[in-house]
């Protein structure tokens, strides 16, 4: 059980129930985090701002959820690595490519140096070296790209923390979270 309400569709006021419906009509959906978000609408617009960038920009839906993996993963958010599991897969990611997002890596050479950047960026709270930034620049990605990346890492951080304060319940096929060795 959440122990953030989770504000419902008989309980949402007009302005939460327009948001839903504009979720709806976008994902197809209502992920029970955003329900969470709905507690203030001023927050759950924020994120949806931030949002816009899953659908849009430099990088490759393929990529960005590579990076939504090893960031729940790694911060240990279970509703994360759930959710961008099954998202994960919707965008042709297999089970060996998750696994080796799980753990902070890629099949895909030039992917591989965008989940480990993204990881260096959480685990170091931004605190990146200029060969780390310079190795992002090296495998092909531009400017913009490294500034998504960084976009991505800042939004996933967020909603890991989300998950984990709140214990939202899992509305995904759930994946358990691996222990580290």
């Amino acid at each position: 059980m959440s122990r953030i309400n989770t504000v419902s569709n008989e309980t949402a006021t007009i302005e939460q129930r327009a948001l839903f419906e504009a979720i709806q009509s976008q994902l197809g959906m209502l992920p029970n985090f955003l329900r969470v978000f709905a507690n203030s609408p001023d927050a759950l617009r924020a994120f949806l701002g931030l949002h816009h960038i899953a659908f849009h920009g430099s990088l490759d839906p393929a990529t960005r959820e590579r990076i939504a993996l090893a960031l729940a993963q790694q911060n240990s958010c279970e509703y994360c690595l759930s959710a961008h599991t099954a998202i994960g897969s919707k965008a042709g990611l297999n089970g060996a490519e998750i696994e080796a997002n799980r753990a902070g890596s890629s099949q895909d050479a030039k992917a591989a140096v965008a989940v480990r950047f993204a990881r260096a960026l959480a685990e170091h709270k931004g605190e990146v070296t200029n060969g780390e930034l310079q190795g992002m620049r090296d495998a092909g990605f531009s400017e913009a790209d490294i500034v998504e990346v960084i976009t991505h890492v800042g939004m996933n951080v967020l909603t890991n923390i989300l998950g984990k304060a709140s214990r939202v319940e899992i509305d995904f096929p759930k994946v358990a979270l691996r222990q580290a060795a």
